[in-house]
């Protein structure tokens, strides 16, 4: 089993910062890759940011150049950073870690954190 837990979401004003942790614990030398989703009010779920056991990352690409994804092995974290924030970024961020076992990934989800942009 692996345990999430999301925590640095709050109220913060358009073109301002905030940094999200995504702490992982259980079985996680297994983990494959660790990725954050989001959900605004009222929209679907989507992918934003990912990082591999490799190290590579991905962003969607609304949030490229803005958003970095970034992890502490040793803590077993996961961080993202979110710069130059704007309204449309609210929304209930979500950790997302896979682990793979004789061939099948299971999938593990944090409850999430909200993010709130607004002036």
């Amino acid at each position: 089993q692996v345990q999430l837990v999301e925590s640095g979401g709050g109220l913060v004003q358009p073109g301002g910062s905030l940094r999200l942790s995504c702490a992982a614990s259980g079985m996680i030398f297994s983990i494959n890759g660790i990725r954050w989703y989001r959900q605004p009010p009222g929209k679907q779920r989507e992918l934003v940011a990912g990082i591999t056991s490799r190290g590579s990352t991905n962003y969607v690409d609304s949030v490229k150049g803005r958003f970095t994804i970034s992890r502490d092995n040793a803590k077993g974290t996961v961080y993202l950073q979110m710069n130059s924030l704007k309204i449309e970024d609210t929304a209930v961020y979500f950790c997302n870690a896979d682990r793979t076992v004789n061939g099948k990934t299971y999938d593990y989800w944090g409850r999430g954190t909200q993010v709130t942009v607004s002036s």
